[in-house]
């Protein structure tokens, strides 16, 4: 990829991603769109990744593991009074200067695998709407499921905008969740059934393994304390329920037709995946489209997501052969706040 291309995507990643939600990485962002060394440096990421937030992770993920350098003062996620931002960029750049080689290593090998647990907050009332209308127990298939977290959204415990509680009320995974405009969705006190739970990604992180889980640490933004709060939360529920989560390590479009063959017909299928897609190459999105389609002249089936063409999050279900495609709501990329639609 060319360095202007890089630099835009440094700029977007500012203004749209990191604008009030990370001081650190806005300020850095902006200084890295005008400095061609460490545009070069990132741009050794994987063909298909998003550049900013894999070159943060990698830095983050050496900072983590124990590396000593003045950059660690900057980053609220490692000490308890980080010095002032605007003082950042000449460490960062040190930093990246020193540890070239670890740096291009991990963009050569990792992948933004974020999986935020908080963006259950809009599952949750997405899972009920189709649960309501397919009358059926849900049988997940998460692509991109990372570690599994999502895949297991019906364990915990959900409010939005109050003190009344949804979901599994005895979670120790607590999510809260802002729902903003006129529209509110159907928030059930009945946790929709779930017959089956499978997970697909290209590398499955384990969270009995100390790496994967400090480079899933590592790719939470630095100030965001209640999300690493709930990974960590979230990770305890993964090892809890292991026995309940099927795993598959491969290409999950291709591995759909084998996947639906495994599930008996008293379930509706729930494709899903959230954040995923901007990863995905333009051909095989309309392939996971096609093999949707296919398995819908069979089954029941719904999909469920977002970053396909925009970032809004759609619901294409197919109840008894008859095809509906809606817009489900408006989300933050963190799961934060939703605007419902319906």
């Amino acid at each position: 990829m060319e360095l202007n291309q890089v630099s835009v995507k440094f700029k977007t990643f500012a203004q749209k991603e990191c604008a009030g939600s990370s001081e650190l990485y806005e300020y850095l962002s902006l200084k890295i769109v005008e400095d061609v060394e460490l545009l070069k440096l990132s741009s050794y990421a994987r063909e298909g990744q998003p550049i900013p937030n894999l070159f943060f992770g990698a830095v983050h993920y050496l900072l983590m593991n124990g590396e000593e350098h003045p950059l660690r003062q900057y980053y609220p996620s490692l000490v308890e009074k980080p010095k002032e931002t605007q003082e950042s960029f000449q460490y960062f750049r040190d930093f990246c200067s020193k540890y070239n080689d670890h740096i291009i290593s991990l963009l050569r090998e990792k992948l933004v695998q974020t999986n935020e647990v908080r963006r259950c907050g809009y599952l949750y009332p997405s899972f009920t709407y189709v649960y309501n209308k397919a009358k059926k127990p849900l049988a997940l298939i998460e692509i991109g499921t990372s570690a599994g977290f999502q895949l297991l959204w019906d364990k915990y415990a959900y409010s939005y905008n109050s003190d009344e509680v949804f979901g599994d009320s005895d979670s120790k995974v607590y999510i809260r969740s802002e729902i903003k405009g006129e529209n509110t969705p159907i928030l059930s006190k009945v946790i929709p059934a779930v017959t089956h739970r499978y997970g697909l990604d290209l590398h499955i992180n384990d969270v009995s393994n100390v790496e994967d889980v400090l480079w899933l640490n590592a790719l939470i933004w630095p100030e965001h304390k209640e999300r690493r709060a709930l990974f960590e939360q979230a990770v305890s529920y993964v090892t809890d329920n292991k026995d309940e989560l099927n795993l598959i390590e491969g290409d999950g479009v291709k591995l759909l037709s084998r996947i639906i063959e495994q599930i008996p017909n008293d379930s509706t299928i729930c494709i899903f995946h959230t954040h995923v897609a901007n990863q995905i190459p333009v051909a095989t999105k309309y392939k996971l489209l096609e093999n949707v389609k296919e398995i819908a002249k069979k089954r029941d089936v719904c999909h469920i997501y977002n970053n396909i063409w925009d970032r809004d999050l759609h619901l294409d279900y197919y109840i008894n052969g008859i095809e509906h495609n809606e817009t489900i709501a408006e989300t933050d990329g963190h799961g934060r706040w939703f605007k419902w639609k319906l």
